[in-house]
């Protein structure tokens, strides 16, 4: 059953030859054995998603199935979820029950979607390695050839990715704002998109950096993610930046072929350094492109060796600006205080980590008095430059194709006494975000150590239909079936 993808799951259930009560009842099963020991979730309901099986089975049995109907996966506990628990990673929300749905968690509810549980996160989604939980860490699934040291599962979804990795959940939901679907895809041998900024609504989406900010899902397949966002996609009159534009059929997007499409390689992300394993795979992924007829053109992204730093002024300025809200008179922790300043100071003292701290100093300094236009308008032109860049690319090319971070998953403790060193883990990712593309990351091969490596497609706005054909043509070729040693049912 754990064998099963979430394509292969959903025509099983509308052929009646599984329910959804047996499957979800199976993953439940395997999240009590194993999230002990990998803390893939925060919040585990059991009782409502055995309820929501039996309804989905229900409407099996009717022959009216939607695209999700009765499929369990699992929700970032960065989306807020009717009467269950929200923490978004953190201690300020420890008993925050939102009364009512995001708009992606609905839209796959309305689907026919089973929630499992709320996957554990980097606090407020700031990570590349889902350290900063205040629920603890998430440990990834897979370990190096001889060595049983806990890894990280990428962040800030690290949670959403070690639960589909772990066999925990048949898809979840994620979001990424500088790469935290496509990292944490990458670390954890499966695949996750970030569409378009304004593709899914963020209505209901505990906020990190609002124009950076986009849902997206994570699942093991190319395949299983078009099917998801397929759901979670769609026009919100409720988040004023939801472009209102049709959604097409991702999933048939799969079988196109890239015959004909141009493939371009970005010259400055072969960086000094660069592992040799991951540029031979990237050498790899091209090969595997051309021989499907691709063209494979060289292109330039001159101001992307700035994007990492615009990115890390941008993304903790707006932080500094949505977190303000985390007062303690509203909702979540409330501390002691004798007078309104003292309440503020020892709620946020109490409530956020080190790493949320860090971000809101970093972005309330770069947006103070005498810094702005030195810092944050400045960074603001670079993203400007960022996106032309890309824009003028795509002139030329269909589509990108880079690796997605710059190494294997790394050790619990390695890495993370230089907060620098953490943010380089980004450095693929970010300019994606600051122009706002869709950007997908598929599993292509191992490292010397037995580790997975993920391949990163970029695309024109609002044209994720290429990413999934490049995508689908990438996973072909790899083959890649290799298992993580943690995992239900090994």
């Amino acid at each position: 059953m754990f064998d099963l993808t979430l394509s292969q799951a959903r025509d099983a259930l509308r052929a009646r030859t599984l329910s959804s009560r047996e499957l979800t009842a199976a993953y439940l099963g395997a999240i009590d054995a194993l999230n002990p020991e990998i803390n893939a979730y925060i919040t585990v309901t059991h009782d409502a998603a055995l309820a929501s099986a039996d309804a989905a089975d229900a409407v099996l049995a009717t022959g009216e199935a939607g695209p999700m109907t009765g499929i369990p996966i699992a929700v970032k506990d960065l989306f807020c979820t009717k009467g269950v628990l929200t923490t978004a990673g953190s201690r300020i929300l420890g008993n925050f029950i939102p009364p009512y749905e995001s708009t992606v968690t609905a839209n796959l509810l309305r689907d026919g979607a089973v929630f499992l549980g709320k996957a554990n996160l980097d606090e407020f989604a700031m990570g590349s390695s889902n350290m900063t939980s205040a629920y603890g860490a998430v440990v990834n699934p897979w370990t190096r050839r001889g060595d049983n040291r806990p890894l990280v599962p990428g962040g800030s979804s690290g949670g959403s990715a070690a639960a589909v990795a772990a066999r925990l959940a048949l898809g979840a939901t994620a979001t990424d704002t500088g790469g935290s679907i496509r990292q944490p895809a990458a670390f954890c041998g499966i695949t996750g998109i970030k569409p378009t900024y304004g593709r899914c609504s963020r209505w209901g989406v505990v906020a990190f950096a609002s124009s950076l900010d986009q849902a997206g899902p994570v699942a093991r397949t190319v395949q299983d993610c078009a099917i998801m966002l397929g759901s979670m996609a769609g026009f919100d009159p409720k988040d004023g930046t939801s472009a209102d534009i049709a959604v097409p059929d991702f999933a048939a997007a799969c079988a196109r072929g890239v015959k004909g499409l141009r493939i371009g390689v970005p010259r400055e992300y072969r960086l000094d350094g660069l592992s040799p394993e991951i540029d031979a795979l990237w050498q790899q992924g091209l090969a595997w492109l051309r021989d499907a007829g691709a063209t494979i053109v060289d292109v330039s992204l001159p101001h992307t060796k700035y994007g990492l730093a615009a990115y890390y002024i941008v993304a903790p300025a707006e932080a500094s600006s949505n977190l303000a809200r985390y007062d303690g008179v509203r909702f979540g922790l409330r501390a002691d205080g004798h007078d309104l300043t003292e309440l503020y100071e020892a709620t946020r003292a109490e409530g956020f980590g080190a790493e949320v701290k860090r971000r809101i100093m970093i972005g309330t300094y770069v947006l103070s008095a005498g810094y702005y236009d030195a810092y944050y308008l400045r960074a603001q032109k670079v993203r400007a430059l960022i996106l032309r860049d890309f824009t003028e690319a795509f002139e030329h090319v269909d589509a990108l194709l880079t690796p997605t971070a710059p190494s294997a998953a790394f050790g619990q403790g390695e890495k993370m006494d230089d907060p620098v060193t953490m943010y380089l883990n980004d450095v693929f990712t970010v300019p994606v975000n600051m122009a706002g593309l869709p950007g997908l990351s598929v599993p292509a091969g191992l490292d010397a150590q037995g580790l997975p490596l993920g391949l990163q497609v970029i695309g024109r706005k609002f044209d994720e239909e290429t990413l999934f054909a490049v995508g689908a043509v990438l996973e072909r070729s790899a083959g890649f079936t290799t298992l993580p040693t943690k995992r239900a049912g090994a």
